[in-house]
């Protein structure tokens, strides 16, 4: 059997309060689609995961080193793009996959490598990341409708950001939207606003707006929620903001850190 026609599934131990099942997919060289092979590991593992009980799923492609950035990134989308339509075609809820990500290719220096070879099979792929219901850890929710009180965080898988940047993504003003609809009926809940970032340097506690140039990036991300909350009709007196810088990761990938956090303060 060719070693990258071998399909692993694996299990990461993020942190102690979270853990993540991945299936990992190995493509040919210079490929995206499956084989027949592949195609039915995809399909037992959607058979053995319990949706109901699926926060999310995440889709990550990589490639190996050879060939141009713009190529492999080009690629590693083509990659996540066939394992998404695999997925939605075995009915598989399109809603709960929030991130499609080509990553393009893993870099490695050949003359360090031990087996080039093998490694350059092991990097062309694309990682399943299954996150379960209430896998953010204890008293975080991931909607102001959950039972919640005092002290409860709320994170919300689709208020992120570009990197580098604090402007809202349209997916985060839908998300926003429903969220002011809530608020609207439940006007005892107060809540303080937290930004977070992700991919800055241990040195520097925030990271640069790309927009206003200042390292405030955490800050303008609250901000920008607390404005959009305030033009649908929240009340000001019910909320307010603060930037946490890069203190907090969740260690689920770059994309999870770039977000914020609404933390309740009274109800």
């Amino acid at each position: 059997m060719k070693l990258y026609r071998v399909l692993f599934l694996f299990i990461i131990y993020n942190s102690a309060a979270q853990h993540k099942p991945i299936e990992t997919i190995y493509f040919d060289f210079d490929k995206y689609n499956l084989t027949t092979a592949q195609t039915k590991v995809v399909n037992r593992f959607i058979k053995t995961i319990d949706t109901s009980k699926v926060e999310s799923i995440q889709i990550y492609g990589y490639c190996d080193d050879r060939g141009t950035d713009d190529y492999n990134i080009r690629l590693s989308h083509d990659r996540v793009n066939t394992i998404q339509a695999l997925l939605i075609s075995s009915g598989f809820n399109q809603n709960k996959i929030v991130i499609l990500e080509g990553k393009g290719r893993v870099v490695v220096k050949a003359d360090t490598v031990e087996n080039l070879y093998e490694t350059r099979l092991r990097n062309r792929r694309v990682d399943l990341i299954v996150v379960k219901r209430n896998s953010f850890g204890k008293d975080v929710h991931t909607s102001f409708k959950d039972k919640i009180k005092v002290g409860d965080k709320i994170c919300v898988e689709t208020i992120l950001f570009d990197l580098g940047s604090a402007r809202l993504t349209p997916a985060s003003k839908k998300e926003l939207d429903k969220i002011a609809l809530t608020l609207q009926k439940h006007k005892n809940i107060r809540f303080e606003i937290r930004g977070h970032v992700c991919c800055t340097p241990e040195i520097y506690s925030d990271g640069i707006d790309k927009d206003t140039r200042d390292r405030k990036l955490s800050w303008n991300r609250a901000k920008s929620v607390f404005n959009y909350l305030s033009s649908k009709k929240v009340s000001k007196n019910r909320m307010r903001y603060q930037g946490c810088g890069n203190k907090f990761p969740l260690k689920r990938g770059d994309k999870f850190d770039r977000r914020v956090e609404f933390l309740i303060t009274k109800i």
